[in-house]
């Protein structure tokens, strides 16, 4: 479930009117946006599972989101089984269960060595690759150059791991929805990466091509690019209301 169908079921249609009609770059009035940042936090409690969702919009209950959450999780768990070969199964769980503490370092590319001493990627490849094929994980590669194709210029050794809901990750993450209080020190911690994986969950299956990122060096990064038909879009993804960063994308 989208963010806007998220506002619908939450009976905010009004709000839900409001950005559907957004047609051009503007500046937000306060009034619609202070409380769209209000609905938002909301969301990176429930995230789209249409059950936790409902848990939410029907019985207002952030304890039953809670348990709705947890249960998902633990069904995914209860798929690692199904690995076809089973001795694996630690390694999917310890993959699966590093993609928070490894989005909520400064350099979110994904390092095997965060793992356990020692890990190589050779060790891991396959297990990735099932969480992948299976949805659990969405995998995102380096750019090296923002040229056409995108997919010419991907660095296989290079990669971001995001979770298909930005819920899930919250969850995963074991931040309680206490945190989402205005000006909460731990919600402002991991905000980041929440919010790249709400953008990224909610543009993931809009385009015929997947994202990637961009990197030249440790001070120029841009979040996500995208290529639609012949143009190449950055995109820059800012949880904090300051856009002063200036980035050079030289193609």
């Amino acid at each position: 479930m989208t963010f806007s169908e998220f506002l619908i079921a939450n009976g905010d249609e009004n709000l839900y009117q409001y950005i559907s009609n957004i047609a051009t770059l503007e500046t937000i009035p306060d009034a619609f946006f202070n409380l769209l940042c209000e609905k938002l936090k909301m969301y990176f409690v429930t995230g789209g599972m249409p059950e936790s969702v409902s848990a939410w919009t029907e019985r207002r209950s952030v304890e039953a989101v809670q348990q709705v959450l947890s249960d998902i999780i633990s069904a995914y768990e209860r798929d690692f089984a199904k690995h076809p070969d089973t001795k694996d199964f630690p390694k999917i769980s310890l993959l699966w269960h590093s993609i928070p503490s490894q989005l909520a370092r400064e350099n979110k590319k994904f390092l095997y060595a965060a793992l356990k001493s020692g890990a190589r990627a050779r060790e891991y490849e396959n297990t990735l690759q099932w969480l992948c094929d299976s949805g659990l994980v969405y995998k995102i590669f380096r750019c090296l150059k923002p040229g056409l194709p995108l997919s010419a210029y991907d660095d296989l050794g290079a990669f971001k791991l995001y979770l298909p809901d930005v819920g899930i990750l919250r969850k995963l993450s074991l931040l309680s929805p206490v945190a989402f209080g205005e000006g909460n020190r731990l919600f402002e911690e991991f905000k980041g990466a929440l919010t790249e994986n709400y953008i990224l969950q909610a543009m993931h299956n809009q385009f015929e091509v997947p994202l990637r990122y961009w990197k030249s060096d440790p001070r120029n990064e841009v979040d996500f690019i995208l290529q639609r038909e012949n143009a190449v879009i950055p995109i820059e993804v800012k949880s904090q209301k300051s856009v002063s960063e200036k980035i050079q994308i030289k193609m």
